[in-house]
């Protein structure tokens, strides 16, 4: 093997990690943050449907992001970042129920 396939073979791992696990845990927050985020309907279950609901949409929007951005770092930043941003949401919300229940 050359050394200069080292560098897109590490590359295509990063990617994989990437566009793989990462998207899918991004998803699954996006969708666990959703009912937090996405305004009750008529009946109250609105939030809490559309989230189920929209998760194979989310986790192939972020797959596809992850794919297609050329910059790696970047697409590793916006994942994170939105990932990060909906545990701090979920954290929040979590937080604010055990001060209420105190």
């Amino acid at each position: 093997m050359s050394d200069a396939s080292q560098p897109s073979r590490r590359r295509a791992w990063l990617r994989g990690l990437l566009a793989g696990p990462l998207a899918l845990l991004t998803a699954l927050l996006s969708m666990m943050a959703g009912a937090l985020w996405l305004p009750e309907g008529a009946a109250g279950l609105d939030h809490l449907v559309l989230p189920v609901v929209f998760f194979p949409v989310l986790w192939a929007a972020w797959f596809l992001y992850a794919c297609l951005d050329p910059r790696l770092l970047r697409g590793f930043a916006v994942v994170a970042g939105a990932a990060l941003l909906q545990l701090a949401l979920i954290a929040l919300h979590v937080m604010a129920a055990e001060g209420a229940g105190a």
